[in-house]
């Protein structure tokens, strides 16, 4: 033992030194500790589908793959906030953005997603046509939700596991109600309840149509069960439940909710995905008997014919005549308008007697950025949500990498245009050939070939088609030139494709879908279709899980179709006694003709063309307005049957319909005087007077003053200027006199009509159509 006392005092310095200097490191860690969580933010690693079913298991797969980033289980386990791991598979980190970075690249992380802030709102389109959960003077709370209404959809099936179809707050099942929940493949009495009160399958004129026996299948099943998901998509639409946090593959992500979320919902599904796909007359005129049976009180088709049309008085328009008996029965029926647009007389469902639904765009956009290799980025829209490289990429021109250098089909990346060698590991720019631009097709054939992303360049710019392996990326010709003269320029040119976020409120909404079918009607051209327009483009709504999420981004008028079932039925819950007309006339008169920046709606075109009511017939629903219009132009069943004599139609095949004898006695412009939401007159030679009639479902004691906008070369003169209703007097009639100045055979032009009282303005749109000559004779 040392016993020198100078010793002991050097001994005590440097202990001394040592307790400094651990006290000192001990700071500077606690410092630096403080300085890493500083620079840390909560991150949310997705891993997308689980790789274990046991919870537990996927939890500590998590704390593993953690603790080999951050060194040890014990930063883990102060690191990690949540572990998901029932529904999908991933966790929740507080991360540095270089440990960020290093763990998007362990092997099977999806995407490493900062957290964000976000409100409460819904999938969108519900709350961009007005119909807030949160509002207490909007339609949704006037009408308690649709509570009590029965929706009929005739469609692909339901889903009936689905979130959209639970239950909860539901009202008991009316007792009006006749229907039957029919077994079938995976189907039984359990699946229905108090939402879903009834399903149906006919299958008879299908098995028939295609000669050969139909079994029990993974593509189908024989039972109201969907498939596919276009009826459960159209379905949840229209009366689906609150579902929260509903998106897919995380876009779109909000409250998802059908337009009547208290009303019941009867599936009848006719449609299938056997064969050549499709839903035969045989089956869906037996679908609208059973439900006209069964007591619904909408009943709502996203399904028709393409040009040429049939009659409608001829059996091979199921829709038009099953339609016509629902509304004898009072039952409102809505159809779309079809996806043949933007030509002009493609449009489809044109009987007067039902509600035909064009689509439009909505105010929500998935922007996904291109940086391309000079660092300048560019601006696309994708659905894409898988695993891809996140950094620069070897960037080419289809056309420089194509099998046969004379063959076009490689710009738009045809099947097999492509050269493998040249493709692989590439992404590869494709430039639409087609009126309908097929992004998917292109994605497969990019991959085919060793691809690894698609920028596909195209004319149209509404809806997105998800492409499920590899990036595709939609963006205008615009900016498809952009990148083309990149790649022409550049000696090896290199692209970075983001993943796409969901972006509300930053353009101008809504836009005509260009896929909606256009008027006029080529069946009836004096009768204006479509009669409204509605949402119809990247539209989210429940599907089979085979879809991922339970939910998926659909574009089409069957999309645009139940969000006016769904509306229909909260007018009809606050006016039980309302006609069919006098609801379609509601939503016709009040509807809005401008957009979100307050110009008139524009067609989604590269040009932006003013819609007209071809496009749009009256305009973009409007529902807290449809519920109170003031003023409607009602039909009688006697009135169509009027119409139908004035189209030339025997007795005979009228008597058909109505099953009572119709003698058609002639009366001059009938068809031009059914009391319809609007005035189109395909053919006026000089001057012609049309008739209206009015009903005051407003205040009792009211007057209306009319503001007219003529077509251009058309005088108008209406009689009388002035409505006045009192208690006596509630329905009115008025005439509007036309006269052409011009000198020329012309195209249609258009205007309005609209009675004003200070607080309604029941608007009709107006389409004349001027000739100077019907034959050789009168030249």
């Amino acid at each position: 033992m040392d016993i020198n006392p100078r010793n002991w005092k050097w001994a005590r310095k440097s202990d001394i030194l040592l307790i400094l200097s651990l006290f000192l490191l001990q700071n500077h860690l606690k410092v630096f500790v403080i300085l890493v969580e500083a620079n840390s933010s909560v991150h949310i690693v997705y891993l997308g589908q689980k790789k274990y079913e046991d919870p537990a298991t996927t939890k500590r797969f998590h704390h593993e793959m953690l603790s080999n980033l951050l060194g040890s289980k014990e930063a883990a386990k102060s690191s990690i906030l949540y572990s998901y791991r029932h529904g999908f598979s991933g966790f929740a980190a507080r991360l540095t953005e270089s440990q960020a970075e290093a763990i998007a690249d362990f092997p099977g992380v999806v995407q490493v997603i900062p957290n964000r802030i976000h409100k409460l709102h819904t999938t969108r389109s519900w709350d961009f046509i007005g119909i807030n959960r949160h509002s207490s003077k909007n339609l949704l709370t006037k009408s308690n939700m649709g509570k009590g209404i029965i929706i009929g959809v005739i469609d692909s099936g339901v889903w009936p596991e689905s979130e959209s179809f639970n239950d909860e707050g539901m009202a008991p099942i009316p007792s009006r109600w006749k229907g039957i929940c029919q077994q079938g493949q995976l189907f039984n009495s359990t699946n229905c309840n108090k939402k879903l009160i009834g399903a149906r399958w006919f299958i008879k004129g299908l098995r028939d149509q295609l000669k050969m026996p139909i079994n029990e299948s993974d593509m189908e099943y024989l039972s109201p069960r969907d498939a596919g998901g276009h009826g459960t998509h159209t379905a949840s639409t229209a009366t689906g439940y609150y579902v929260n946090k509903a998106n897919y593959g995380g876009l779109a992500t909000g409250l998802a909710r059908g337009g009547a979320p208290l009303a019941h919902l009867a599936i009848y599904k006719a449609c299938w995905q056997i064969g050549f796909g499709g839903c035969t007359d045989a089956d869906v005129l037996k679908a609208i008997d059973k439900s006209i049976h069964d007591g619904v009180d909408i009943l709502s088709l996203s399904l028709g014919d393409g040009i040429p049309l049939y009659s409608y008085v001829d059996h091979r328009d199921s829709v038009a005549i099953g339609s016509f008996h629902a509304v004898i029965k009072g039952i409102t029926v809505v159809c779309s308008a079809g996806n043949d647009g933007p030509i002009s007389q493609t449009i489809a469902n044109t009987a007067p007697w039902v509600i035909t639904i064009a689509a439009t765009t909505i105010d929500r956009a998935f922007l996904t950025a291109i940086t391309l290799g000079n660092n300048h980025t560019l601006w696309g829209q994708s659905m894409y949500t898988g695993k891809h490289n996140h950094g620069f990429t070897g960037l080419t021109y289809s056309e420089r990498i194509a099998v046969d250098p004379n063959d076009d089909s490689a710009k738009d990346c045809q099947p097999g245009s492509l050269n493998a060698t040249m493709a692989a590991g590439k992404i590869v720019l494709c430039f639409s050939q087609s009126p309908q631009p097929a992004i998917a097709s292109a994605s497969d054939s990019v991959l085919e070939a060793g691809g690894v992303g698609v920028i596909f360049a195209q004319l149209r710019d509404d809806g997105i088609q998800s492409c499920d392996l590899i990036p595709c990326i939609k963006v205008d010709y615009e900016v498809g030139t952009q990148i083309l003269s990149y790649i022409r320029k550049a000696r090896s040119p290199t692209a970075k494709l983001s993943f796409p976020r969901t972006v509300i409120g930053k353009w101008s909404s809504p836009r005509v879908a260009s896929f909606s079918s256009r008027g006029p009607s080529s069946m009836s051209p004096a009768v204006l279709k479509p009669d409204i327009a509605a949402p119809g483009v990247d539209i989210l709504a429940a599907v089979p899980p085979s879809y991922g999420s339970g939910f998926a981004l659909k574009s089409g008028t069957s999309m645009a179709c139940p969000h006016v079932s769904g509306i229909v039925a909260l007018i009809k819950s606050a006016h039980p006694n309302w006609s069919p007309a006098a609801i379609r006339s509601a939503l016709v008169t009040t509807a809005s003709q401008v957009g979100t920046d307050g110009s008139g709606i524009a067609q989604d075109d590269p040009n932006h063309k003013a819609a007209d009511p071809f496009d749009v017939g009256g305009g973009n629903v409007n529902p807290n307005k449809a519920v109170d219009p003031g003023l409607i132009y009602n039909i009688s069943i006697g009135d169509y049957v009027e119409f139908l004599c004035s189209m030339g139609y025997s007795g005979a095949s009228i008597t058909t319909l109505t099953k009572a004898t119709i003698d058609c006695t002639k009366k001059g412009h009938f068809g031009l005087n059914l009391n319809l939401p609007s005035i189109t007159i395909p053919n006026l030679r000089k001057t012609l007077t049309i008739t209206r009639t009015v009903t005051n479902v407003g205040p009792v004691t009211s007057a209306y003053k009319v503001v007219v906008q003529a077509p251009h070369g058309i005088t108008m003169t209406v009689t009388p200027q002035t409505l006045s209703f009192n208690v006596t007097t509630q329905i009115l009639s008025f005439k509007v006199t036309f006269f052409s100045t011009s000198k020329l055979n012309g195209d249609y032009k258009f205007g309005s009509l609209t009675w004003k009282d200070g607080k309604h303005r029941v608007r009709i749109p107006i389409a004349v159509r001027a000739i100077n000559f019907e034959s050789f004779a009168d030249l």
